[in-house]
């Protein structure tokens, strides 16, 4: 099953590894393509996953005074969306990966955003983050890289205030025939040259391309996070299935 944590295993891209060794295998892909990271997501996308961040805003509809967690997002891309959008409010940006964390906070810095972002390194499956504290959640493309998907659903549910909200964006298994040939012969044959022309490392994002195909498909990520305890889960295919925006509730 794609995901599959079994065994005291878990997939690193197609291959197998002992669960201990992966969250140190994914730090070092983003170490290496952290400071080429926001530009290769431009290119590999045609800046398309600007868009499906934005769907992402809209549906959390964030407010002034709210605190918002947005796990996985090192460069800030998703917390500087939802501060422009909300305005007075504190944004957690938590990421396992330091480095890319600073390119975050250089890039805020630049941007003159001195205030309303706080930066915490920390593990989705162990989140420095107190119970019950945060009233969003949100997740973009940094699910599939956790090692035991289960774990950060549950440390989710655990950080969310009742009434707070679960958002992940991720991509997604694409189910129609001529779309997922087309999609495959991009992701194979070009995504990893593009890699190592610009961020100088092929076998990265051969990873980040495997990494979508063993990730779980809509219905099994729903039936994971109902499991977690989350709550009036859904989700909702963008572009044509390649990426999904997850929603669910602690009430």
């Amino acid at each position: 099953m794609a995901g599959s944590e079994t065994s005291g295993e878990a997939d690193f891209g197609y291959r197998r590894v002992k669960a201990e060794e992966k969250a140190r295998l994914v730090r070092q892909v983003f170490d290496s393509v952290a400071d080429r990271y926001d530009l290769m997501n431009d290119l590999m996308s045609g800046g398309v996953h600007r868009l499906w961040k934005a769907e992402l805003v809209d549906r959390l509809g964030p407010r002034p005074g709210q605190r918002v967690l947005d796990v996985a997002g090192g460069t800030g891309d998703i917390a500087r969306r939802v501060l422009d959008r909300a305005g007075e409010a504190e944004i957690i940006v938590c990421d396992i990966n330091e480095r890319m964390l600073r390119r975050g906070r250089d890039r805020a810095i630049d941007a003159g955003r001195l205030g309303g972002i706080g930066w915490v390194c920390g593990d989705a499956e162990a989140l420095p983050i107190a119970d019950a504290s945060v009233d969003a959640y949100t997740i973009a493309f940094g699910l599939r890289n956790v090692t035991h998907i289960a774990t950060a659903l549950a440390e989710a549910r655990r950080v969310l205030r009742p009434g707070g909200r679960f958002l992940c964006l991720e991509f997604a298994p694409v189910d129609t025939p001529l779309l997922n040939r087309v999609y495959d012969l991009y992701s194979f044959a070009v995504l990893p040259i593009l890699g190592q022309v610009v961020a100088g490392d092929r076998e990265a994002y051969q990873y980040l391309v495997e990494s979508i195909r063993r990730f779980p498909p809509q219905p099994e990520l729903a039936r994971l996070m109902t499991a977690a305890g989350l709550e009036q889960v859904s989700f909702r295919n963008l572009t044509g299935g390649i990426a999904a925006l997850h929603s669910g509730w602690r009430l």
